[in-house]
């Protein structure tokens, strides 16, 4: 069944739904935190949006790896409607003509619940702008410094915006492999902002200090950070390309340490799922070469991380990230493997991906909370001193 790619008329239902879901735990916080002070009721709503959208990123991985990308395959609703209900029809035609299809009752519910929980978490991001604009202005009123960074909530509320953007390009041009890729990162970026805004003001809620690292120490960390989000990128360019089980053994793939490979047209960023560039089939080869190249990258993301592991010891101020990071290091080595040996499953999958964004959540944290060592000067003698 044929259907228009965008749809608008459900938005201002859609709306409504992505104000109720941001309502239950906005009214909680209210509730909750009512005798607390503007800074302390923003950083639990900061907490708040930043665990919905962990959540959400996990739904997204959730909503890739079954398929269900284009379980509505128009956008923002669902043919026309506002959930599968008003689409039961459509629903039931599509499935009728091909039921191992795109489009089923359960995977149009799993692609909407996902839209649903999107937009409560963009209206989170919208009070949280509005808020910290508020009392930013009300303490520049009394003269007072604010504890609030409104500049990077603003930031996060037009990022959210573009990964809206992204979702829709993902229904509306067919899980077209870059733009899905993009759509993780971006989800990825997302964490980010709200993990800086979260450690800055965990930083002035209470009576706790930067902690100063030496230059080598904070270097490693961007590092650790750059060579994730790269090995992040790598990652989403094999599930979106389903080339996970294109190796099926380790440490060797397809009996192999260097198996056939096609790196140019494995690496053809702009061209329709499982085709190249030309229109033509993308080979075994090529998804091998993606495959293989996250493979190697990961050898040196662990690399990496464990150097700064090392480092991190002496800084006990950091201890509790560093053993966290240390413990996702680890699920991030079981999930990625069991996703070759065990044939990518599902459970794995997913955790693979909330792994990489909560590592990218410590090192933000870590790399907030710390700045560079400043050293003081080496103080005269006494009799130094006296002389001069």
């Amino acid at each position: 069944m044929e259907t228009a790619l965008w749809n608008l008329s459900p938005i201002g239902r859609l709306v409504l739904i992505g104000m109720a879901v941001a309502a239950i735990p906005l009214a909680y916080l209210l509730w909750s935190g009512r005798h607390r002070q503007a800074g302390g009721w923003h950083y639990a709503l900061t907490l708040t949006t930043l665990f919905l959208t962990f959540d959400l990123v996990l739904f997204g991985a959730f909503t890739r790896l079954t398929d269900s990308g284009l379980g509505c395959p128009d956008w923002p609703g669902c043919y026309g409607h506002a959930s599968p209900v008003g689409a039961l029809g459509a629903i039931e035609q599509a499935q009728t003509v091909n039921p191992e299809g795109p489009v089923t009752h359960g995977k149009a519910w799993i692609e909407m619940l996902h839209r649903y929980l999107a937009s409560g978490v963009g209206m989170l991001i919208v009070v949280l702008a509005i808020s910290g604009w508020l009392d930013h202005r009300k303490a520049r009123a009394l003269q007072k410094r604010s504890p609030i960074h409104p500049a990077w909530a603003t930031v996060t509320f037009f990022w959210v915006c573009v990964q809206g953007a992204f979702g829709a390009l993902t229904v509306t041009m067919k899980l077209f492999p870059a733009i899905v890729s993009l759509h993780l990162l971006g989800g990825y970026v997302l964490l980010g902002l709200l993990t800086l805004q979260a450690a800055q003001l965990w930083l002035q809620s209470g009576a706790r200090q930067v902690q100063p690292i030496s230059v080598s120490m904070r270097s490693g960390l961007w590092l650790a950070l750059a060579a994730l989000l790269l090995q992040a990128a790598l990652g989403a360019w094999v599930s979106t390309n389903y080339a996970v089980l294109a190796c099926m053994e380790f440490p060797t793939c397809q009996g192999s340490h260097w198996p056939p490979m096609d790196f140019a047209q494995g690496f053809a960023l702009w061209r329709p799922l499982g085709l190249q560039p030309d229109g033509s089939p993308i080979t075994f080869e090529a998804l091998t070469a993606i495959h293989m190249v996250h493979r190697w990258m990961a050898g040196a993301l662990v690399l990496v991380i464990a150097l700064v592991l090392w480092q991190l010891r002496t800084y006990p101020a950091l201890r509790r990230p560093m053993q966290l990071l240390g413990l996702l290091l680890a699920l991030q080595l079981a999930t990625g493997l069991s996703n070759v040996v065990l044939g990518w499953p599902l459970l794995a999958a997913v955790l693979h991906t909330g792994g990489a964004g909560a590592m990218l959540v410590c090192l933000v944290w870590m790399l907030t909370v710390s700045r560079l060592q400043v050293n003081s000067p080496v103080p005269l003698p006494t009799t130094l001193r006296q002389a001069t």
